[in-house]
């Protein structure tokens, strides 16, 4: 499979890391705007929040299966599932590539059903990652955030860094050399509840990120992580 690389830091690095060992070929690993996607069987975009929507078009566009896992950018995200069905592309968005976060999403939904009926547990969510990461909270936290909300009706949004009613307060961190770190918190006067999931490395990002786009080859639509996984 010959993949295109649309951003190219870290994470950029080790998904191409990774691509390599399970036998793929990287034809482009850019930050810049100009490149010819054509080469490539399927995109992974690990870009930055101003570039991502443009990457992500240009693929659909061009009849080239897009993954993104760059945050930030969701203000555009209902104009490329537009472009992808316009297009008959195929595209799969994630906020989290990691098999585990995506367990732990799961897992905060149903935890979440389950505290529903106990409205004396108030809920916030609190986020670590590196110093270079751009934006907060993280997408990570928005969608661990999004599942308490679909499954909680004590609350209908969140806020970062705020605490007021019916809403889910998040803290965001910035700490060097934090690969991510999530917390989600319910507490009583009585008793506390944590679940956590911590990443050691990048890999099992960029993992997850290569499976998907594999799994994606030959197919044509908007899909998620819990397609790729078969999960939830």
């Amino acid at each position: 499979m010959k993949i295109a690389l649309l951003g190219y830091g870290k994470m950029g690095q080790t998904i191409e890391k990774i691509a390599l060992e399970r036998g793929h070929e990287i034809v482009i690993k850019t930050n810049e705007e100009e490149y010819d996607i054509n080469q490539a069987d399927v995109a992974i975009d690990f870009s930055v929040p101003k570039a991502a929507f443009f990457n992500i078009a240009k693929c659909l566009k061009l009849g080239v299966p897009v993954i993104s896992g760059t945050t930030g950018w969701l203000d555009n995200y209902e104009h490329a599932i537009k472009l992808c069905k316009e297009n008959n592309g195929a595209f799969i968005y994630a906020s989290n590539f990691s098999l585990g976060v995506n367990i732990f999403f799961e897992l905060n939904k149903h935890l979440a059903k389950m505290m529903s009926q106990l409205k004396q547990y108030h809920v916030s969510i609190e986020e670590i990652h590196h110093t270079e990461k751009l934006d907060a909270p993280s997408g990570t936290a928005i969608t661990l955030a999004e599942g308490i909300i679909s499954q909680h009706d004590e609350y209908n949004k969140w806020l970062l860094n705020q605490n007021k009613k019916q809403t889910i307060p998040i803290t965001a961190k910035r700490i060097a050399n934090v690969p991510g770190t999530h917390s989600i918190e319910y507490k009583s006067n009585t008793d506390t509840i944590n679940i956590t999931h911590t990443a050691h490395t990048r890999e099992g990002f960029a993992l997850g990120a290569v499976v998907a786009a594999e799994w994606i080859l030959g197919k044509t639509g908007v899909f998620s992580m819990k397609d790729v996984l078969n999960i939830g």
